[in-house]
Order: structure tokens, then sequence, then C-alpha cells
């Protein structure tokens, strides 16, 4: 058996004459937290959309738990345990937090008929749902009503929904984004606490969380992965440096260091 959860080769989508993902060749190991970076445009955000499903790719193939997923569709890749965070659920804003993550531990139950049964009245469903929350520190939030907690907090929410279909591996789709201060903190432990238990991928533009975190790094730019090594070798690299900014500039690399 292969030791990486998911194999990305030679994966390539073209939207008109703009290549999006080219050739993009990627191996991620079970337990591993991977960082993706790159700046906007870069194609991140289209290559997360061809492993789960959403774009499929012009060419190349894409390898999950040693299966061949590239013809499978977003709901079957989900079965199997690839989650993406923020896309993967959509926060019912007049439903509390406790049954929003209910919802989601419901829907991942075999008859699918049931998810329409009242969720918020099943203790084994409410159950499980309080424990997400605590996992995602939300455990004094339950009863309040989605559409009053903040950015951040449906952000969390998120994860714990996303956590309620019992993923292999998350993809986390720049859960930084927006955060204030406060929020950002909170965010960060919660990535920090769900590490290892998960193999993550994050694309994410906080570069003091993706280097905190990250196990390995890959940059993308234009599409096409310029590095990919541990966040030392990134930190270093200069063909990084010269991808970002051009030209080769150590106040990049100073940019780049880990925090502490």
């Amino acid at each position: 058996m292969s030791e990486f959860l998911l194999e990305i080769e030679g994966l390539r989508k073209s939207f008109g004459a703009l290549v999006a993902t080219d050739n993009v060749t990627l191996n991620i190991r079970t337990g591993e937290t991977h960082a993706l970076i790159g700046p906007n445009g870069a194609g991140k955000t289209t290559l997360v959309g061809q492993l789960t499903g959403e774009l499929a790719p012009d060419a190349g193939h894409i390898r999950f738990a040693g299966r061949d997923i590239t013809a499978l569709q977003t709901a079957d890749r989900a079965r199997l345990g690839l989650a993406r965070s923020f896309q993967i659920t959509s926060i019912f804003p007049t439903f509390t937090a406790e049954e929003n993550v209910a919802l989601a531990v419901q829907a991942t139950e075999p008859h699918s008929y049931r998810f329409w049964q009242p969720a918020e009245t099943i203790e084994r469903l409410r159950k499980p749902a309080r424990k997400l929350l605590g996992d995602v520190g939300l455990e004094s939030l339950g009863r309040r009503i989605a559409a009053r907690m903040s950015h951040g907090q449906h952000r969390q929410l998120e994860i714990g929904m996303a956590l309620a279909t019992t993923p292999v591996m998350l993809l986390l789709d720049e859960p930084m984004a927006g955060l204030g201060m406060e929020e950002s903190r909170a965010m960060s432990q919660l990535l920090a606490s769900v590490k290892g238990r998960y193999t993550i991928l994050l694309i994410e533009h906080d570069m003091d969380v993706v280097f905190s975190l990250a196990d390995r790094i890959t940059v993308l730019v234009g599409g096409r992965i310029v590095a990919s090594g541990t966040p030392d070798e990134i930190r270093k690299s200069r063909e990084v440096r010269i991808a970002y900014l051009g030209e080769d500039d150590d106040e990049f690399a100073g940019g780049l260091d880990a925090p502490g």
C-alpha cells in the first residue's frame, strides 16, 4: 500500500486560453498537514475544485486511499472521507449551532430519507453534536442561533460540520480569511488541535499560520508547482522568492520566518 493518502498526477485544467493548473503532480502522506500557498490567481482554488470533484480535469489522475477518484462525483468523494471546509456544508442561519452540527451528523446516516426527521429532537444526534462543538471551541454557543454568530464563529462551526462527516482528509480553503485578531487566534488554536488527527491540505495566505502548522509546503504559481518541501526549505528557496516577487529579494525570506 502507498504511503500517500492523496496522489495527484499530471493534473491540468484550462478555461479557454487560461491554464489554471498545469501538470500538477503532488503526493500527501497520511497524517500530514500540507500547505498550498501562492499569489492570487495561482490556481489554488481550481486545484481544490478538481480534488473535490467540483471541476473535471482536462488531463491527469487523482488517487485517494489507493483508489482512482478522478471520475467520481463530489458526494462519492465525501463518502470516502474527503471533506472540504466552508464549501462542503451550508450553515442554516435560523438554526442553532447545535442543530446545524446535528444535521451534519444525521446526513451521514445510511438512510438518507431519515435526514428530514427533526434532528433537534434526537438525542443520539445532539450528543455527538455537542462534543464536536466542544472540539471546535463553541461549547458555550450550542443554543445560539447561527445568524447571531460572528464570521469567525461561522468558520469554526463549518469545521465542526465538516468533522461531523467523519472525514479522513480535510481540505481547508483559507480558514483565516476575514478574521479579526481574536478570531484568528481562536482559529489558529483550532487548526493546531486537529493537526495530526486528520490529513490536511491547507490553503492559506497567513504565512505565520502556514509555517507554524505545516509539515510540508507546496508553492503554486501560474498553475505550476515551483517548489515543494519542508517549511525551512521553502523559507530559504530562491525560486520561491523569485516566483512571488519576480526578483531574488532577501526581505521576502525574512517575511517567511516562522513565528516565535
